[in-house]
């Protein structure tokens, strides 16, 4: 679950990488120079990256968390079959 702190770092950085969308959206309406599109898309990637970041630290300390201390194997299991899925992809 998602907690306050979590939404209150990660709030105001996914509006400024709307923000960049949009600006990346008008840039290829007008048809600028690729590069300077490309540099702008690798900025929202990076800014992405830094929310998957905050959101992962917060499922560590949260759901992880609580898994591991609940003594329940089966539960633990799930947490890191989950973890390694995600890993997976990056």
């Amino acid at each position: 679950m998602i907690n306050e702190e979590t939404i209150k770092k990660t709030k105001p950085r996914l509006k400024r990488v709307e923000g960049q969308i949009r600006g990346i959206i008008k840039m290829i309406e007008k048809k600028q120079y690729c590069l300077d599109i490309f540099q702008q898309i690798s900025a929202v990637c990076g800014a992405l990256k830094g929310v998957n970041s905050v959101i992962l630290e917060n499922h560590l300390n949260t759901c992880v968390k609580h898994a591991m201390s609940s003594g329940d194997k089966k539960a633990v299991q799930e947490k890191i079959k989950e973890l390694m899925k995600i890993y997976g992809k990056f």
